[in-house]
């Protein structure tokens, strides 16, 4: 019993010194109440969703443009999923926007446009998991919610020692994170957490000694503070090929076509191509996905683009439309392309296609 009696007591003693840095050094972001103050859950959610995947210096802008055209769950549900969209381009991932406009049409029209308190509730919504509704819950709602990102794995394997390689160390991290989540204030320390390890446990140079928890921290009485997290050797990711039919009618404007719902960049708008594949294509099989009759010619160069699990390399070939186009598709201006929702992949199509024209 004494045990344990002590454990707790440090754990304790560690959210306390966390909390008294945040209440002092907590960032200032678009979305974030002051500590101690109510956060709006509406703020809370739309940045969760956008912060996966991406960073705080990129969704800033795109937060403010999204609260400035739609203030409210129920402003955001009552927009079309197109300018949803549109106003998505550039933080991809473009599942995330579908799961937004769903998750809020369900909260607006089911929920009566109020968002659960409860992590079990949070995960039925579209697009919201275990992290994200920890997270609303956690600083929304001020329930007890372990929020467990790449900041706070780095932070609880530095302060336990936790050597076992990422991602094998999941588990055990975000047990020990629960473990270390506090009673009171779990909102406000599941920000600082986050903000210490994005400001001061870094993953290179951490600032030791200006952090709160040096005097616990078992990576830094070790001396190499550095090596923890370990990870596992990441695979090389795999190259996948396709061709990009870049096709013009004859007052200059180009094909676009819509993706399914369904799948990678779902919903948006391409430049037609073939399927993306491991095989390099040859002329005379790329031409059977032609989404019409043109007398193709190939441009110069590649299109490359990173994807999370594999690379992409694209081919351009460019031919003038000899009549309608052989599927549902849009004709669109050169200087209206900014119109449609692109992502970044076709943006690099198009401006490759435009300096070899």
């Amino acid at each position: 019993m004494p045990r344990r009696q002590g454990s707790s007591a440090k754990r304790n003693d560690v959210s306390g010194r966390l909390l008294a840095w945040y209440d002092r050094h907590a960032r200032a972001l678009p979305w974030r109440a002051r500590p101690g103050r109510h956060a709006d859950p509406y703020c809370v959610w739309l940045s969760e969703i956008m912060l996966q995947q991406t960073t705080v210096v990129t969704v800033g802008p795109y937060f403010r443009d999204f609260l400035a055209r739609w203030p409210s769950v129920e402003a955001l549900a009552a927009a079309d999923l197109d300018e949803v969209l549109h106003a998505w381009q550039g933080l991809g991932y473009y599942a995330r926007a579908r799961n937004l406009h769903r998750c809020a049409r369900v909260i607006s029209g089911e929920l009566g446009g109020r968002f659960p308190d409860h992590e079990d509730e949070l995960r039925r919504l579209p697009g919201v998991g275990a992290y994200t509704a920890a997270a609303i819950a956690a600083i929304a709602f001020d329930r007890k919610a372990t929020v467990v990102d790449g900041n706070v794995e780095r932070v609880v394997a530095r302060l336990l020692n936790v050597t076992v390689p990422l991602p094998k160390s999941k588990p055990e991290l975000q047990r020990l994170a629960e473990s270390l989540t506090p009673a009171m204030r779990p909102g406000d320390y599941a920000q600082a957490m986050m903000d210490l390890g994005a400001t001061i446990c870094l993953p290179r140079k951490p600032k030791c000694m200006l952090c709160p928890l040096r005097d616990d921290c078992a990576a830094r009485r070790i001396g190499d503070p550095e090596a923890l997290p370990a990870r596992s050797p990441k695979a090389a990711r795999p190259k996948r090929h396709g061709v990009v039919f870049w096709t013009l009618r004859a007052d200059g404007a180009v094909l676009l076509r819509r993706r399914p719902e369904n799948g990678l960049l779902g919903g948006l708008f391409e430049v037609p191509s073939t399927e993306w594949r491991a095989a390099p294509w040859t002329g005379g099989e790329a031409k059977k996905w032609a989404p019409l009759a043109a007398s193709w010619r190939p441009l110069d160069g590649f299109v490359r683009h990173g994807f999370t699990h594999f690379e992409l390399e694209l081919s351009l070939l460019v031919g003038k439309a000899r009549g309608a186009a052989s599927e549902q598709g849009i004709w669109c201006p050169v200087e209206r392309l900014s119109d449609y929702a692109l992502p970044t992949l076709m943006k690099k199509v198009v401006r490759h296609a435009l300096a070899k024209l």
